[in-house]
Order: structure tokens, then sequence, then C-alpha cells
């Protein structure tokens, strides 16, 4: 059987190139967006380009835990082993702590570190049991440098970076690898990812 890629967010920026690459790899992928219209156009892409990719898609929103609920309901519902989870799902808001309207920290951790913290206890007792998996979380530099004007984005991404580290230490004696992705500045940010891809990987370790 193909090996199975789950991947958060994934019909735009660095989650359509990160799925796009795993199908070429021969991989076959189940993936989220809050637009139907974005995964329509993305299912057609991938059919035209990788047709021995089998691809599962599910319109669902990630900013609450319903959302993720279903997602991962989803994923369980395909009866497939996962063998890569990247948790790419997020969204950047500018702003100041002491000035940022009330709501954005509490709906920047809900995509950026929630949605990545209950996928990956969904997914994780099935690699345990196979002793095998890797876990790669969308961080960002913001996740160990701040910034003016990152506010409650940057404390997000500090927070999903924290949750790498701690999985990292979980999982590293259960055959399970967990990278930090962290990149740098992009040319515009939206839920599904951003526009360019990646310029810095890190163990979580590091």
């Amino acid at each position: 059987m193909k090996k199975m890629l789950v991947l958060s967010g994934g019909t735009r920026g660095i989650g359509l190139a990160v799925n796009h690459k795993f199908a070429s790899g021969g991989f076959d992928i189940i993936t989220c967006s809050r637009s139907r219209e974005d995964l329509e156009k993305f299912s057609n892409d991938i059919r035209d380009k990788h047709p021995e990719c089998r691809l599962y898609t599910l319109v669902a929103d990630l900013s609450d835990r319903e959302g993720v609920q279903q997602f991962s309901e989803f994923i369980q519902e395909t009866g497939r082993p996962v063998d890569v989870l990247v948790n790419n799902a997020g969204i950047f808001m500018p702003g100041q702590v002491h000035n940022e309207p009330d709501g954005v920290l509490e709906k920047l951790m809900n995509v950026n570190v929630f949605s990545a913290y209950h996928l990956c206890r969904a997914v994780t007792p099935g690699m345990i049991a196979r002793r095998s998996g890797h876990i790669f979380n969308m961080c960002s530099t913001a996740s160990i440098t701040a910034y003016v004007n990152g506010g409650s984005y940057c404390i997000s991404k500090f927070a999903l970076y924290g949750l790498t580290r701690v999985l990292r230490e979980e999982l590293k004696t259960k055959g399970i690898r967990v990278t930090a992705v962290l990149p740098g500045a992009t040319l515009t940010s939206s839920w599904e990812g951003t526009e360019l891809p990646p310029d810095r990987f890190m163990d979580a370790s590091d």
C-alpha cells in the first residue's frame, strides 16, 4: 500500500507545494481547506499532474474544535495508516499585545496551535503502534525571534515550536520523528499558509 500524507490547509502556498511534492513522490494525500472551491481546484490539479495519487479532501474550518474533530474523524474513516503529518494550517494577524483587538490571541491560538495539537493526538496512536511516522509542524522564524507588530502571532508560533519540542521528547524513543519548519519572511500570508517555500528547517532539538 502507498504511503499516506495528512496535511492541514493544503490548497495554497506552502501547503499546496508540499502536497504536490509528496504526490510526485508516490504518496496518497488527505487534506482540508475552508474553501470548497479551492479544494475542487486543487483536486483537479492533482488528478491532472499526479493521476496515480489517491486524494481524500474535506471542507473543514480548523479555527474551532468542531472543525478539527471533523477532520480527525475523516482521517480515521479512510482506514489508512498515516505516515506523515504536516500541520500547516495557520493565520497571520499583525498587531501588538497592548493594542490588538480582543480575541486575536484566541483566534491565532485556535488555528496555529490547537489544531496542530489535536491532529497530533489523532494520528500519533497509530504511529506509535507501528513505531513509524514523521510529524512536521509549520512554525516560523517568529517561533524563535519576537518582533514589533508580531503580537499574538509570535506568541502562537512560540507555542507551536514548544509543542514540537515536547512531542519530540515524547516520541523520539517510539520510532517517530518530529520536525519544526521555520519559514522566513514571505510575500503574503493566508489561512492556508504562505506564498514562498520555507527557507529554514530545524529539528525541534536545535
